[in-house]
């Protein structure tokens, strides 16, 4: 069974440019055949894979090696993120979106003002591109992001955050494809009857988005292209 393998970030460099790798897997067989395959033929990669730096997902899963591959599985390969669903559908998805259009945060407060007239408290945080990263300047930033999982995932996030905090609204819009310097990137809006609710939920939102949302940050430097790790 021939798998292909899609890839994001850094792996994708580490491949050659490539955006994904194919490779002979026999039907039924473990996540971690897989990765000694990868081992072979792509040493870098598996190396990060050991030390988890890089994790695999079998259909939008964060799969682990005892996972089995099935033939028509989707499979890939995440490394760290810049930053499975039973969500709510239709109206919901204005308050979680990925897309690449700007935004404005005026339309987006009236959208979760008008969910509720017990708000009385709203807490935002707004994330915009800079120039300058770990003492270097930045021209500008580009983020990729994996279709379906990135919404995903920020579904769960909006629903964990009305489950486990006291808010009645959470909205979450990241954007992705390039942003030059001074553009908005991601916002959270968290409302709730009071404002402590409303601030912990959306700290609480924008840590989580950073560390388990499938989009990745490359930024344009004078020295060159530098894919974002960490997360401060």
């Amino acid at each position: 069974m021939m798998v292909t393998i899609t890839l994001f970030g850094m792996t994708k460099m580490l491949a050659g440019n490539q955006a994904s790798l194919s490779l002979n897997v026999a039907n039924g067989q473990l996540v971690k055949d897989l990765v000694g395959a990868i081992e072979i033929s792509h040493p870098a990669i598996g190396e990060l894979i050991q030390k988890k730096k890089v994790l695999v997902s079998v259909n939008q899963d964060i799969a682990h090696e005892d996972t089995i591959i099935s033939d028509g599985d989707e499979i890939a390969l995440l490394p760290p993120f810049a930053g499975g669903s039973g969500s709510e559908r239709g109206d919901n998805d204005q308050f979680v979106r990925v897309q690449r259009e700007n935004f404005s945060l005026d339309e987006e407060l009236d959208r979760v003002r008008g969910r509720s007239k017990r708000i009385g408290g709203i807490a935002t945080f707004l994330g915009i591109a800079r120039d300058r990263s770990r003492g270097r300047d930045v021209d500008g930033i580009t983020f990729e992001h994996y279709e379906g999982m990135a919404q995903k995932t920020l579904r769960e996030i909006r629903e964990r955050a009305l489950k486990e905090f006291d808010i009645l609204e959470l909205l979450i819009i990241h954007r992705y494809g390039e942003i030059t310097i001074g553009e908005n990137i991601v916002l959270i809006i968290a409302g709730a009857e009071h404002r402590a609710d409303a601030f912990t939920a959306c700290r609480w939102a924008i840590d989580e988005l950073k560390q388990i949302t499938p989009i990745w940050k490359l930024e344009h430097t004078s020295e060159g292209e530098v894919w974002v790790e960490e997360h401060p």
